[in-house]
Formats: C-alpha cells, structure tokens, sequence
C-alpha cells in the first residue's frame, strides 16, 4: 500500500460533474504538478480549491480540487477530489495525466480495502458499504447504514468481548492461582455465562433472517404445467410484456426474470418453461432447468387452470414441494370450474386470474403472510445480512455447544478454553479481527473501481 492510487468515483459519462480520487502518501505531490492554481502543499486539510487541471500548460478542464490529509480522511490516507465537469474525454483525459504523473489505477474497492487495512472501518462496514451503494429498497439501504455506521459491529463485539472476558479469567485462575482477587471460575460459574452468549447468539441468528430477505430478496420460481399462466402472471405483476404469451404450449423454453418490489422486500420472480414430459430438445433443457431453479429458490408459486381437473403430475409435485414455501395458484378464475380443490394438500391456495394486477392482491397478501414481512422491524435493522457472516456465527454457536458438552461432562475448565477461543476466533473473522488476503479479494472484486 505503498503506492498512491486513482480511479474516477462516479459513473462515467454525461453529467454535470465526474469526481476523480486519488489516495496514497503522494497524492499532494501528483496533483499538484498538473493543477493551476493555489500551491497544494501549503493549503489546509479539507479544504477546496479553485483552478485548472493543466497538461504542459494546456488547460483541460477547470476544477474544484479537495486536499483531505491523514489521518482524518476515509482511507487515513492523503486524499485529494478534483471535481471536474461531467464527460468521458475530460474526465479519462484527467486520471491519464494522474497515471502519467505516477498514479496507479485503483482495483474495485480498493478506496475501501485501504480504509479496512489501514484500521478506519471493520469488515462488516467495508461490506455494507458495498451493500449500500447496491440498495434497490429503503429498508435495504437502512439495513447497509446500520453496518456502515457501526451498529452490527458493536453488537458483535459486545458479544466478543463477554467472551474474552472470560477466557482471561481462566486465564489467570491457571496462570496465577495464588492471586486471591481473583474470581475463580468453575464449570458451575462458566455455564450461565456460556448460556448467555448463546442467547445472543441465537437472537442475532434468528433476526438476521430477516437482514437476508431485505439484502437479497425472495426468489419466487413460478412453476407449473405449459398454458396454466405463468408467463401471465409474471406480466402482470411486473405491469409489463416480459414474457411472450401463446396459446401454443411450450411457448417458455428458457428462464424470463423480473423483479417487483413488496412491503420494502424485492421479489425475484422467476418464470420457468412448463414442466411436462416432452422429446423436444430444447424444450427438455428448459425443464430441468426449472427443476434446478425450484430446488434454489425461496418460494416456489405453482401455477394451476381453474378451468382443469389436477394432474397426477401436478399432485406429484405438490408432494415433492412439501417441505419447501409453496403457493398453489389457481389461475383462470374467470372460466368454468373444473378442478376439484380438496384434492390439493398444501395450506396456502389463492384463486384469482391474471387478466388485471387487482385480482392479484390475494396473492401478494398471501406472500406478506407467508414470510412475515409485515413483522420485519423496521426501526431496528441490527441485523446479519450475508451468508459469510451468518456462516461464522453459526460456527461460533457449534463451538459454544461444544463447551457446554464438556462443562456436562466435567472436563477440567482449562480444556473449556480450546472451545471457548475458537468462537472468539469465529466472531473475530466477522469483524475482519482475523482475516485471509483471499477473502479480501473476493470480498472487493465486486465494488466499483473509486469506491
């Protein structure tokens, strides 16, 4: 981290303004040598000054440039911000003389691994950044602000720190047993503590269901046999021509998706070529891959025709669905009925037709039941949001069960601490206390280059 880096950090193209940053020890000394203006090196941190961006003389763009300098700045780098008018040539032309004069462009997300290194923000943070700029809904944006500005990672460090406290404890009855002021902690004083960190865990476990619906969505596979509307349906509620609809079975031979928005939760919907036996080729492909899509997904919306008697196919699958989220709909409400409703063995059935988005209102309802998100907080977005975290805590959970096995089986309190530490460990990978480059790396290859 020793070289100094560039990037332009907002979106490239036409615009009133396009900022270019630039991070590192030399950040002063490379603008300075193409900016006409006030000398950089004798102005005060975070202050702006007016000028010119100059190649040999040549004006190229008048600028406001930014001089922010360690250690209050968001990488506890120098920073420097030259705000320059919007457009690809002008602001391209700009971050060439930046690279000439001894830049280095900057990897995605570097801005913000510098930041994680260098001790400005945790790795929760570092990712809700991410999380941030990617909110497609207020309650994810709520949900990314709270990692950002600290609160997850204080929760978890509390968390962490009861644990530590403990550790030394024993730590001490074992190292220093002759020191009397010390409470001396037996597997009888161990176990509650132990059970209430398990507690915490157990509630940041089950809240954080919740902080991976609002971050990822839910994704709704809208299954059934060709002709029974599934392509209508996805139409319909996404209020556009998504998919092509025919009377012509088999019309769906590969995957259409889209997405709708629903109490503040987004809802991938996912519209699958019609599950039948079929020779066509290219047909057959499409329905295993809506098998793998049904096996992947969070709600699976089976589509039936009220207008037909239920296929033992279809039963079928209602049966090999059992254990997953499923909506039976009963689409075509409007034509005679046919199908014999009582032969369906699933709890959540919603009849309507697909000719206008008010008839599918029940439907909707159905999906706000089904994963209560009318109950999802909306004041306290304290929550875990993605599959790495959740992973470590319950890895930390398993330790902690471990510990308590043993206190049961009366393990001496000193082996209690191999198990104890690992958790530690565990929490500590959250909060990036303890980190691999590679997880980095996979962590920041999908920020945007200036961020």
């Amino acid at each position: 981290m020793d070289d100094t880096i560039c990037a332009i950090s907002t979106t490239l193209g036409v615009g009133a303004i396009s900022i270019v940053r630039i991070s590192g020890k030399e950040s002063i000394n490379i603008v300075d040598k193409i900016f006409e203006g006030k000398n950089l090196h004798n102005v005060e941190s975070h202050t702006i000054h007016y000028g010119y961006i100059v190649d040999n003389k040549n004006k190229i763009d008048e600028v406001l440039v930014t001089v922010m300098k360690a250690p209050k700045t968001y990488t506890k780098e120098d920073i420097i911000e030259i705000n320059c008018h919007g457009g690809i040539a002008t602001t391209n032309k700009i971050l060439e003389l930046l690279l000439l004069n001894g830049c280095r462009l900057a990897e995605p997300g570097e801005f913000t691994k510098r930041a994680f290194l260098n001790g400005r923000i945790d790795l929760i943070e570092a990712e809700s950044v991410g999380d941030l700029i990617n909110s497609e809904t207020d309650k994810k944006r709520k949900l990314s602000l709270n990692g950002v500005t600290g609160s997850i990672s204080n929760l978890i460090n509390k968390i962490r720190k009861a644990l530590l406290n403990i550790n030394a404890n024993i730590e001490v009855n074992i190292d220093y047993p002759e020191y009397e002021d010390i409470e001396v902690l037996t597997n009888k004083e161990i176990k509650p503590k132990i059970l209430k960190v398990m507690e915490d865990l157990d509630k940041l476990l089950k809240e954080s269901e919740n902080g991976k619906i609002i971050k990822n969505g839910i994704n709704v596979a809208l299954v059934g046999k060709p002709n029974v509307g599934k392509s209508s349906l996805l139409n319909t509620l996404l209020e556009e021509e998504k998919a092509i609809v025919t009377d012509i079975a088999g019309t769906t031979r590969d995957i259409v998706e889209g997405k709708i928005v629903l109490n503040g939760i987004v809802l991938n919907l996912i519209d699958t070529a019609g599950i039948r036996d079929t020779e066509d080729i290219i047909e057959k492909i499409g329905v295993n891959k809506s098998q793998k899509i049904i096996e992947k997904s969070d709600l699976v919306i089976l589509v039936l025709n009220y207008n037909e008697k239920i296929t033992q196919k279809e039963l079928d699958l209602i049966n090999q669905l059992r254990n997953k989220n499923l909506i039976v709909y009963i689409n075509k409400t409007d034509l005679q009925k046919e199908i014999d409703i009582n032969e369906i063995k699933c709890e959540n059935i919603v009849l309507g037709n697909t000719l206008d988005i008010k008839n599918l209102e029940e439907l909707k309802n159905k999906i706000i039941e089904l994963f209560n998100l009318e109950q999802i907080e909306t004041s306290d977005f304290t929550y875990l949001s993605n599959s790495r975290q959740i992973s470590l805590v319950r890895n930390a959970k398993k330790s902690l069960e471990n510990v308590l096995i043993g206190i049961d089986n009366g393990i001496e309190v000193d082996m209690l601490l191999i198990d104890i530490k690992e958790c530690i460990d565990y929490l500590g990978e959250i909060i990036g206390a303890t980190y691999k480059e590679e997880l980095l790396d996979e962590i920041f290859k999908n920020f945007c280059l200036g961020k």
